[in-house]
């Protein structure tokens, strides 16, 4: 994969993908394989991605939440949660974490998630917030990035999808994340106009900082 860079805090090395557009299914079975071949010297990476069109359903999904899908393929995949919707104008934020290594739980990893994008919101002058009750972040009572997660060998993938400025109808052909009536906005619709790359080094820095307490000191 190209657009890597590998940066270094002061307590942790992890390589940084841009990988920009990319088909669902590749890319999520690239993730299981770097799971599956890690060791306890691989370093951490954290993958940035947007997607075409497609749903997907969790490991113990109901298929009763996806109303009408159309045209969009449906992919049931092994992570948790039941089904959301991921295309164009999403920023997918995929972190490949070795939990043990850094002694971190997988609601602890759900938190800095939540928490990075809670910041990142904040720098465009948003009140977000997370749900006890609903993994994710909302403004306003609107979801604005959803969660969803597998650990596997002590390891995590899947991860978080930041809705920045999208064609929000699919949304309307599910129950998004098995709420009926759950409501789901973007960044533009909040009247912020900001790229999936400048979006993507602001989730990165305050992802490490939630993650590991610090922000990048160098990078190559």
């Amino acid at each position: 994969m190209n657009n890597a860079a590998t940066v270094v805090t002061s307590s942790h090395r992890v390589v940084i993908r841009a990988l920009g557009m990319q088909d669902y299914e590749p890319l999520w079975r690239a993730m299981q394989r770097f799971t599956e071949e890690r060791n306890v010297a691989t370093p951490d990476e954290i993958w940035f991605a947007e997607h075409p069109p497609v749903f997907t359903l969790g490991m113990n999904a109901r298929t009763e939440h996806v109303l009408a899908p159309g045209d969009i393929p449906v992919v049931r995949i092994d992570r948790g949660g039941q089904v959301t919707y991921h295309g164009p104008g999403q920023l997918m934020i995929y972190p490949l974490v070795d939990l043990r290594r850094s002694a971190l739980g997988v609601r602890e990893l759900v938190t800095a998630l939540e928490q990075a994008a809670i910041a990142t919101a904040a720098v465009y002058g948003l009140q977000a917030r997370s749900r006890a009750d609903a993994p994710g972040v909302y403004v306003d009572g609107k979801k604005i990035a959803s969660v969803g997660l597998r650990v596997r060998r002590g390891a995590s993938f899947h991860g978080m999808a930041f809705n920045v400025a999208m064609d929000l109808e699919p949304f309307s052909r599910i129950n998004p994340c098995g709420f009926k009536d759950l409501q789901v906005t973007d960044l533009r619709r909040l009247g912020v106009t900001v790229t999936l790359a400048e979006l993507g080094e602001r989730m990165s820095t305050e992802l490490q900082r939630q993650l590991w307490g610090d922000s990048a000191a160098s990078s190559d």
